[in-house]
């Protein structure tokens, strides 16, 4: 390479979800109105656990984090997206696509730990509800909370300082709405067999690891809820795990597709639709799914409100 006439890449261009000058005013009002769901559903539901006495427990301190998680890996994916749908041409700096992809990456890895971590958190209420507070303590669920962070963060490090170190050479058209790194390792004129492998290992391990955590915690609490003897006890212990287990289909229903896979099966165009689900629609429908099927979230909000409209 060295002694090639090669132009290195010092910005990428975003090609966006379409090309089509017509529907991207119409793409740019409808996810400025998913953007803004998802802020306000997410803060909000922040907000509500905050203010919220009987919401101080476990459960709702882990869907908090959920929430902030929500609200920030859907903001490190959105604004760029929503500017370029209003540009004739979006473009990127290196360093930008690097730090939209680091960000991107931690929070994503993160959500998936919040996700068993809760489930976990399910598991210990149901199967040995007596030792509940002793065993989800204030420490532990900060312990907990703060060891998905560090995953995430390392996760993501490694993909991106590997990523860094690849050399891009005059093709700078990402294939895609934001910086997604099978469409960066499609433009570099490095050898990236080394990048596949570690997306690959690590992204597998991390979403088997956790979503096996995920299945035995629901194994057990199946069983527990089977030895329950009245219906209405087993339909409310069901009830505490619709919304997590809701969320956790979805999420990993959509990531699996995208990233677990190999690169020869690789297509953009359903690239673009899933992602536009797991970095924008899931980060809306979570608050969505956790206050509509709970009702102590339902019965706050409305105190929230009426206290809101007797203050006014």
């Amino acid at each position: 390479m060295a002694g090639g006439n090669f132009t290195f890449v010092t910005e990428f261009i975003l090609s966006g979800l379409t090309d089509r000058a017509e529907l991207k005013v119409t793409l740019f009002v409808l996810f400025l109105g998913i953007y803004a769901i998802t802020l306000v559903g997410n803060l909000g539901m922040i907000f509500i656990i905050r203010i919220t006495p009987k919401l101080h427990t476990p459960m709702y301190f882990f869907l908090s984090c959920l929430s902030f998680v929500d609200a920030c890996y859907s903001s490190a994916i959105a604004p760029k997206m929503l500017i370029n749908l209003l540009v004739v041409k979006g473009t990127i700096s290196f360093s930008a696509c690097m730090v939209q992809h680091l960000c991107f990456g931690v929070f994503v890895t993160t959500e998936g730990f919040l996700l068993s971590v809760m489930a976990y958190d399910r598991y210990v209420a149901i199967v040995n509800p007596l030792l509940y507070t002793a065993a989800m303590s204030k420490r532990k669920c900060v312990g907990l909370v703060a060891g998905s962070w560090i995953c995430g963060t390392i996760n993501s490090l490694i993909h991106t300082v590997s990523l860094g170190r690849l050399s891009f050479c005059r093709l700078n058209i990402v294939r895609h709405f934001f910086c997604d790194i099978p469409s960066l390792l499609k433009l570099s004129c490095s050898d990236t067999s080394v990048n596949e492998l570690l997306l690959l290992v690590f992204s597998g391990v991390i979403a088997m690891a956790t979503f096996l955590i995920v299945i035995i915690s629901y194994v057990f609490i199946v069983l527990a809820i089977l030895r329950i003897r009245s219906a209405e006890g087993r339909l409310k212990a069901f009830s505490t795990c619709a919304s997590h287990l809701t969320a956790v289909t979805i999420f990993y229903g959509t990531l699996s597709f995208s990233y677990i896979q190999p690169s020869s099966q690789y297509s953009v165009e359903q690239e673009k639709v899933v992602a536009v689900f797991y970095t924008l629609v899931i980060p809306m429908l979570n608050p969505l799914i956790y206050s509509l099927r709970n009702r102590e979230v339902k019965d706050a909000v409305k105190r929230a409100i009426e206290t809101k409209q007797l203050s006014c």
